[in-house]
């Protein structure tokens, strides 16, 4: 099977419907930053200070994809590919876990320090765009709320990861002080 269809070349793509919308639909567009995140997500498997970590983010990536199918489904939903709501426990038990020993913040702190930590803020900034487009998006049309509770939660859990390295790295993060 070829990758190019030629299909897209006139600006449209398809729904999992098959519906023929603009490229810019918001349907696309939050399916896009999803996808972004994964790749993102995927980045952050590559570092070996994530090694203890592989587990939890390829079923964080499962997940996306499963929240990708919602948002691109026009079509009666196929119940094997919801998303585990279970799943949002386990984000919030791992980011518990992980806060556990974690100084309190008192403001809003810099990303940097190292290519992991770095790699956690740009996954959580992408990941709240996909948030943000997704909740537009059920403005418009009804996102099941499975989507929209896990994407909040995952921007959660990659700050707090960003925390977690820097802290095991012993790199001292920056506080942005006015």
């Amino acid at each position: 099977m070829k990758i190019y269809t030629r299909n897209g070349d006139d600006g449209l793509t398809s729904l999992t419907g098959k519906t023929r919308v603009p490229k810019y639909h918001p349907r696309i567009e939050a399916c896009g930053s999803i996808d972004e995140l994964i790749a993102w997500i995927g980045h952050l498997l590559d570092f070996r200070e994530n090694e203890g970590r592989k587990e939890m983010l390829l079923h964080i990536q499962d997940q996306l994809m499963r929240c990708a199918y919602l948002v691109a489904s026009e079509d009666t939903i196929r119940e094997e590919v919801m998303p585990d709501p279970c799943f949002l426990q386990k984000i919030e038990n791992e980011i518990d876990r992980m806060e556990a020993d974690l100084p309190s913040l008192r403001n809003f702190i810099l990303p940097g320090g190292h290519a992991a930590i770095s790699g956690c803020h740009i996954a959580r900034c992408v990941c709240r765009r996909a948030e943000r487009s997704v909740v537009k998006l059920n403005f418009m049309e009804a996102i099941p709320e499975i989507v929209l509770k896990l994407l909040n939660r995952l921007a959660d859990y990659l700050f707090v990861l960003a925390r977690r390295l820097g802290s095991d790295l012993d790199i001292q993060c920056v506080e942005w002080k006015v």
